[in-house]
């Protein structure tokens, strides 16, 4: 099989990682995950990777806390993600760096763009934790940004639901799934699939996002392959 893309930035809820426990990693999932990106390595696609923290902390979760160390907070969350699915690849035989926006070198390399685009051109999954480095940020932005500078096709964003819908699905059953959405229906629309600087981030850089349940962790794989998942958006 030839895959659709070469090269691409694969964006995963922190939230989706708990499962059903709503916090903390359910191992078994994070497994399956990898799986997927094992298949996608051995057709030569370069993997690119950002995990979110919800499951252990979220910023805007801080209540009276000042919002920069909250955010960082959520940042050190992202790293511990990112490790945990590091070690998970890396049973699975893949070669795998951690490169944080923050530096700690004890435990993962700095980010250096030319190095991680370095790294994904030997063949190795790249995972980006501490977000942007920067408090007031979503992972979602360190996303897209990690996205564009290392020149991704596509951002594949694996969500708990699998699409964008018109309202939320779980609160109106007569919600509609979007089956393909250009950039200025997310902003002009407001739909809740990506904060706004993300979202123009991917659209001045041309970067295609992709939108798709990661509780069917073959979805991955599927997209890659350009199989018709979730919601495309470009």
């Amino acid at each position: 099989m030839n895959p659709n893309y070469k090269r691409v930035l694969l964006k995963i809820s922190g939230e989706a990682l708990a499962g059903d426990e709503k916090q903390g990693i359910d191992f078994k999932i994070l497994h399956e995950i990898s799986k997927q990106i094992k298949k996608c390595t051995d057709l030569e696609v370069q993997i690119g990777v950002v995990v979110g923290g919800g499951n252990f902390w979220r910023g805007r979760t801080g209540g009276d806390m000042d919002r920069t160390k909250a955010d960082q907070m959520g940042m050190l969350a992202t790293v511990m993600n990112s490790l945990a699915m590091a070690d998970s690849l890396e049973r699975l035989g893949v070669q795998v760096r951690v490169q944080t926006a923050i530096s700690m070198d004890k435990i993962a390399e700095l980010y250096v763009r030319d190095r991680a685009i370095n790294h994904l051109e030997k063949g190795r999954v790249v995972i980006f934790g501490g977000g942007t480095g920067s408090p007031f940020f979503s992972t979602d932005t360190a996303a897209a940004m990690r996205a564009a500078e290392i020149n991704a096709e596509i951002l594949l964003k694996a969500t708990m639901v699998d699409g964008v819908y018109n309202k939320d699905p779980k609160e109106h059953p007569d919600a509609m799934r979007y089956d393909r959405l250009d950039f200025f229906d997310i902003l002009n629309k407001d739909l809740k699939i990506m904060d706004t600087t993300a979202a123009s981030l991917c659209k001045d850089n041309n970067i295609k996002v992709l939108v798709f349940n990661i509780f069917q962790p073959e979805n991955i794989y599927n997209a890659i392959a350009g199989k018709s998942v979730g919601t495309i958006v470009c």
